[in-house]
């Protein structure tokens, strides 16, 4: 039932009653999508979707297979397995695939490169959301730094799982 209320000043405001009787107003709607969004944001970073969503999809880009809908099912499926079985990952990147990676982008062949390249490549790979906040300390990143971090950020992806 809707029913027009008057709210001091004489505003006019809509106002429906819930099933419980209750006045529900639009600001009461309001705070409760935002209590509702809040808690949907929650939920996805604790249960680190975007990370994953954003690392299927790298995998998806990555590989490119025939069949994309069941590679993802096989993904997952192996991941569940894995889990369950206390066995490895399935890490769809190699250490050779992170070289090559790494080296293309040393292209002058220093052993290093920039802190954009970097930060670039985690978001290829999808182990870097948009939002987060990488800090640059003006080193350059090697190798072996390179190789670290990716590896610790596919542990961390898959661990939540």
């Amino acid at each position: 039932m809707h029913h027009v209320t008057v709210r001091g000043g004489g505003r006019l405001s809509r106002a429906a009653e819930t099933p419980g009787g209750h006045l529900a107003t639009a600001s009461g709607r309001a705070m409760e999508t935002r209590s509702r969004e809040l808690q949907a944001a929650e939920y996805l970073e604790k249960h680190r979707i975007k990370e994953l969503v954003s690392y299927l999809t790298s995998a998806l880009l990555f590989f490119r297979p025939e069949k994309p809908r069941e590679y993802l099912i096989s993904l997952l499926e192996r991941l569940r397995i894995a889990k369950v079985t206390g066995v490895a990952f399935p890490f769809f990147m190699d250490n050779s695939n992170v070289v090559s990676m790494f080296e293309m982008m040393d292209s002058s062949n220093r052993g290093t490169i920039s802190f954009v390249q970097y930060k670039e490549a985690l978001k290829t790979l999808g182990l870097c959301t948009e939002d987060e906040d990488l800090e640059d300390d003006g080193h350059r990143i090697t190798l072996e730094q390179f190789k670290d971090e990716v590896n610790k950020r596919i542990m961390e992806i898959w661990s939540a799982f």
